[in-house]
Order: structure tokens, then sequence, then C-alpha cells
């Protein structure tokens, strides 16, 4: 697994950035996340050694995690990006969105029905930005699909927009001021994707953690490790 960053920084744009983990980083370190730039990374994916070979090995590529890969302040930077892209083919890039609204005019001219190494996961909070998205995200011509329904705020149906997902991502929110999250919530979804035949992960707890009506308070370092104990994930076999 790799991590490629070609630039940083990110703006908030829905409910669900309410205590982004990048906005926290970058307040302590004295750096303003509006501030979208070019990284030394950018062209990662496509520098060699010596002997010629890749840098970067072959496999999972989790592209712009600490900004979005569809924000349009990197509009001017995206077509070379799709190029390396295209150049790695023995890599699968991974990128999340909030701006699903934005990807037909941000894919290059060869795109077709998708690259088949690039997976395209649609981030959603709320039954309404669900719909919203989800709605859009089920026409867009895109092979591999996944969902991460990451803070999860609400309890939400998106059944409707389950067929051609292959993992739907669940987790709550970390933070001191973070939002409730009901595990009821997370079992719901998980049985919407069994019903659908889609694979579910329980990625993480919420800081602010319901389970039977009664609230528990957990530590940051442990909202994964308690999610994993929960046992609940549902793999589908390709």
């Amino acid at each position: 697994m790799s991590m490629w960053n070609p630039w940083r920084g990110c703006k908030k744009c829905s409910e669900g950035c309410l205590h982004c983990y990048i906005h926290k980083g970058d307040d302590k370190r004295g750096i303003n996340t509006s501030d979208i730039v070019k990284t030394k990374d950018f062209y990662k994916p496509v520098e060699r050694l010596k002997n010629g070979n890749y840098k970067m090995k072959a496999g999972m590529v989790y592209l712009c995690f600490s900004t979005d890969f569809l924000i349009e302040e990197a509009d001017a930077w995206r077509k070379e990006c799709w190029a390396m892209i295209k150049e790695r083919r023995d890599c699968r890039f991974l990128f999340l969105t909030k701006r699903i609204e934005r990807f037909s005019d941000c894919v290059p001219d060869d795109w077709g029905d998708g690259y088949e190494n690039v997976v395209v996961c649609c981030t959603v909070e709320t039954q309404k930005k669900a719909d919203e998205r989800l709605s859009l995200f089920k026409s867009l011509p895109i092979k591999h699909k996944c969902i991460t329904v990451q803070p999860l705020l609400e309890r939400i149906n998106i059944e409707p927009y389950l067929d051609d997902i292959e993992l739907v991502v669940v987790g709550g929110e970390s933070d001191k001021n973070a939002r409730v999250f009901d595990y009821d919530w997370a079992l719901d979804l998980r049985e919407q994707c069994i019903r659908k035949h889609v694979s579910f992960e329980f990625r993480q707890c919420g800081t602010h953690f319901v389970k039977d009506g009664k609230e528990y308070k957990l530590q940051t370092k442990d909202l994964c490790a308690q999610a994993r104990k929960a046992g609940i994930d549902y793999i589908v076999q390709r």
C-alpha cells in the first residue's frame, strides 16, 4: 500500500467536515488548510530508481487522503495526474470525494466507462447528502465504486444506491466534541449491504459511542480496534 498526495489543503463543504482531521492537524502545525498547493510528491508514481524501476511499488495507492482529488483549485494539475495513473496500470488508485458532482468535468477525454485501475469512493454522512450524492454517483461511468459513510451522523438508508457498489465503509467521528455515533446505525447499514450482496466494513467507532442505549466515551487510539472487535464486517468474494 502506498500514499500519494500530489497536492494538499482542502475546504470544508458539508456537515461531515466539521471536525475534519486534516484541518485539526494543520491547526496544530500552524498551516492554513485553505491553501491548496502542490506537494513534493506530485510526480511520485513515475519517479524511477537508478536501475529504471519505479520507486513506488505496484499495488494499492491511496490518492489525495489529505485533500479531495476533485477540488476546484487543483483543476490545472489533475490532467498530469490522470496521465500518471494511466501509465501505472500496475497500481490501483483509490480516492474519496465529497465533490462527486464535479466528477464528469474532471475526468480525462479517454475515460470512457472508466479506468480499470481507479476506485472512486463517494463520501456521505447524512440522509440528505446520501440522496444528493449517491443519486448522481449511481449513474456515473466508473468501473469500481465504493461508498464511505464516515462520519455517520444519523440513521440513513442507502439501499436504493447499492447496485454496482463493491464496498461500503462505515465509521463514527473522532473528536472531543464529536457528534454521537449509534452502533444500531452501523448494524442497519450492514443489513442493507447484506441484502444487496455488497461488502461492508466497520472502520471505526465514534468518540461518543452509543450501544444498547448506553453512551460510552472512547479514546481516539481505540476507535479502529473497537470496531474490529465488533466482528461485523461482511466480505463478498468477487
